[in-house]
């Protein structure tokens, strides 16, 4: 299927609304019915059909199609956040006395759902170094039922082996699942990797404007049905339809955008990595990144997010450097049009603070949308 026809026709009957060319936002929460056997027939298979807006919406519907489409996948699920396009998922699958490999240093609020959350209803977690996928195969027990990926990292930027990782977990019979938001479905596509499930935080790339909360689940038909008739259904953490709008708008652009971010990347990342100032860079696709030919086999582009250190690193230095920032901001987050950094620093508490500690050390740095030579000077003048 055509990247074009995805994200400007797939799902949009315009002659369903007028023959807009955008589809309107189906703001309403409930849908009514003509006759009792209509009524039934819907309330049968809510999952295909639109009864109230906490489970299906015409307006999220278009979205479904076109974020299945993109991930090759067979159907998808839309959630109000990307933590709760995990945890849905993990709660719905996972019961007591099960057992999950994860990889070693997730999102936090993934390593927190494995340990705090999860671990309290008797599931066990493993993590380990995704390096080497003979860590995977050791940590494996007789009931493990998940592996959980997340490649590239988003910190320090370490990639797992997905194709060989996912042949394992089949010839055990153990669902794997990814967390794919660094790369977003045009620079990597995991289903086609053998990935059961891939989640992303949609707040990201797909939204692209900072100014929307969501997340994406995609994979086979059964699988989101099942999720969709229990634990999506219960838990209520239901995508708004203006949202859902407004990440279809971001899907139109979304091509470009991502490409000029990793375009940049290249350039201010060649730039750091001969500052004097600069120790050192972490980013899948330079030449020295100890992944980078694993990068370049399973990744089609890389993404404008990456790490950098400075020598001889102090959190006195560090702080100077990011409050000289003139034009970068300070926040979270990616896939916007605006660049930011992000010290690991500002999560821990001053006297927590260790030089010794390489990723107390790092920033992370997201490359927007500006002129490339206007991201570089700002760095520039910061690091003198």
């Amino acid at each position: 299927m055509e990247l074009s026809f995805i994200l400007n026709e797939l799902g949009e009957d315009r002659e369903n609304y007028f023959n807009a060319i955008s589809p309107p936002v189906m703001q309403s929460s409930n849908f009514a019915f003509k006759t009792v056997a209509d009524f039934r027939q819907a309330m049968a298979n809510e999952f295909e059909a639109g009864i109230y807006s906490r489970g299906q919406n015409p307006t999220l519907n278009i979205l479904r199609k076109k974020l299945a489409a993109l991930d090759g996948a067979e159907d998808a699920l839309l959630f109000s956040s990307g933590i709760a396009a995990i945890a849905v998922p993990l709660i719905s699958l996972l019961k007591q006395g099960d057992h999950v490999v994860a990889i070693k240093n997730p999102y936090n609020w993934v390593e927190k759902l494995f340990t705090n959350v999860l671990g309290k209803y008797g599931v066990t977690a493993t993590f380990v170094n995704g390096n080497d996928v003979q860590n995977f195969i050791d940590a494996t027990q007789p009931n493990t039922r998940l592996i959980y990926l997340e490649s590239p990292n988003t910190l320090t930027f370490e990639l797992q082996d997905i194709t060989r990782i996912a042949e394992f977990a089949k010839l055990k019979g153990i669902i794997t699942m990814i967390d794919n938001s660094y790369c977003s479905p045009l620079f990597q596509k995991p289903i086609s990797m053998g990935i059961d499930l891939v989640a992303q935080s949609a707040t990201k790339y797909i939204g692209g404007h900072s100014d929307i909360v969501a997340g994406v689940l995609t994979g086979s038909k059964a699988l989101m049905e099942q999720l969709f008739n229990n634990e999506f259904m219960n838990i209520g953490a239901a995508l708004s339809p203006q949202t859902a709008w407004l990440m279809i708008r971001g899907l139109r652009t979304l091509p470009l955008r991502i490409q000029r971010s990793f375009e940049t990347a290249k350039l201010v990342t060649a730039y750091l990595r001969t500052h004097h100032a600069v120790d050192k860079v972490y980013w899948p696709f330079n030449p020295d990144h100890k992944q980078a030919e694993l990068a370049r086999r399973q990744m089609k582009g890389c993404g404008g997010l990456f790490s950098f250190t400075l020598k001889n690193s102090s959190e006195e230095k560090i702080e100077r450097f990011c409050n000289g920032l003139k034009h970068i901001l300070m926040g979270v987050s990616w896939g916007g049009h605006e660049s930011l950094v992000m010290p690991v620093l500002a999560s821990i508490n001053n006297h927590e603070y260790d030089v010794a500690n390489e990723r107390h050390q790092m920033m992370r740095m997201y490359v927007g949308l500006e002129d490339p030579e206007y991201i570089i000077e700002d760095l520039r003048q910061a690091l003198s």
